[in-house]
C-alpha cells in the first residue's frame, strides 16, 4: 500500500507561529517521513491576516499549501496572494467573482497529485454561501481529478464541522477544523474512511488567550472597553494533526495529533 503523508497545521499565529513552522516542519518531515505539508495561515500577519511576505515565510519553511478564513481581509496585500498564488486558497463559498480560488490540485515532484478544499462556516460567523451546497459542487469538480482530497472547514461551531465531515464521509479523505485555536481530543476516521478532527488548535504562543496577550483580554471582558490585542510571546507549540491516506483509495488510514513544542521560549511578534 502507498501512503501519502500529509501534515496539517493549525492557524499559525504571528511572527512565534511563523518561527515554529520554520523550526519544526523539518523535524517533524523526518519524523513521519512527511510528503505534504497544508498550513492555515489567515494569522500569519502580526497575528491577524496574511501578507504576501509571511506566505512566502510559510512556503520557504516547507508548507505546500495555505488555507485561510474569516480573517481573510485583515491585511489589504492579500489582493496579491488571491490574484496570484494557486498555494494559496480563500474558503470557496465566497460569491463568484471574487478573486482567488477555494480550492485547487497539486501535483508536487515525486507524489499522488491531492486536492485541497477550503470552506467557512457561517454559524456565529460572518454570512457566506451555504458551505455545505458549496463542498458537494466542489468536491465533485476534484473527485473526477484526485483520489485524496484534505478539506479545510474553518468555523465556530463543533456541530457545523461535525456534519461536514459526515455528509462528505467517504467522499474526501480528511475534514480538519480550524478556527477556535484550542485543539480538540476527538481524531478519528469515519466509516467510509474520512478522518476528522474538530480542530487543529494553533501553531504560536500557548501562554496567551488564543495567541493574545492574556492582560488585554481579560481588561475587554471586565471592562468592555477597546483594548490593543498583541501576539503573546511565549510557550511556543505548532499543532496540528499527522495524516496518512492510501494513495489508491484516497481513504485515510490514521490520523495523529501532533502538538510540538519550539525551542524558543520567548519571541517578538
Amino acid at each position: 500500500m502507498r501512503l501519502l503523508k500529509i501534515l496539517f497545521i493549525g492557524d499559525v499565529v504571528g511572527k512565534p507561529g511563523r518561527r515554529a513552522v520554520k523550526e519544526l516542519v523539518p523535524v517533524l518531515r523526518q519524523r513521519f517521513a512527511l510528503d505534504v505539508i497544508i498550513a492555515n495561515g489567515e494569522n500569519s500577519a502580526g497575528g491577524s491576516g496574511i501578507t504576501p511576505e509571511t506566505a512566502s515565510e510559510l512556503f520557504d519553511a516547507g508548507v505546500d499549501v495555505i488555507t485561510s478564513g474569516d480573517h481573510l481581509w485583515d491585511q489589504k496585500e492579500v489582493a496579491q496572494l488571491l490574484e496570484k498564488e494557486t498555494r494559496f486558497l480563500r474558503p470557496a463559498n465566497y460569491p463568484e467573482g471574487v478573486s482567488g480560488r477555494g480550492s485547487n490540485v497539486y501535483n508536487l515532484p515525486g507524489q499522488q497529485p491531492f486536492g485541497v478544499l477550503n470552506l467557512q462556516g457561517r454559524v456565529f460567523m460572518p454570512t457566506l454561501e451555504n458551505p455545505f451546497a458549496c463542498a458537494q459542487t466542489e468536491v465533485d469538480k476534484l473527485r473526477n481529478q484526485v483520489r485524496i482530497i484534505i478539506v479545510d472547514m474553518h468555523a465556530e461551531a463543533t456541530s457545523e464541522k461535525i456534519a461536514m465531515a459526515r455528509m462528505l464521509d467517504g467522499e474526501v479523505s480528511a475534514v480538519i477544523g480550524t478556527h477556535t485555536h484550542v485543539q480538540t481530543a476527538d481524531e478519528q476516521i469515519f466509516p467510509n474512511g474520512t478522518a476528522f478532527m474538530c480542530d487543529a488548535g494553533f501553531t504560536g504562543p500557548h501562554e496567551s488567550v488564543i495567541g493574545r496577550e492574556i492582560a488585554p483580554i481579560i481588561e475587554r471582558f471586565l471592562k468592555n472597553t477597546p483594548q490593543r490585542f498583541n501576539v503573546a510571546k511565549d510557550r511556543i507549540l505548532l499543532q496540528g494533526a499527522v495524516l496518512e491516506i492510501d494513495s489508491a483509495t484516497g481513504r485515510a488510514i490514521s490520523i495523529q495529533r501532533v502538538s510540538e513544542p519550539a525551542s524558543a521560549a520567548s519571541i517578538d511578534k
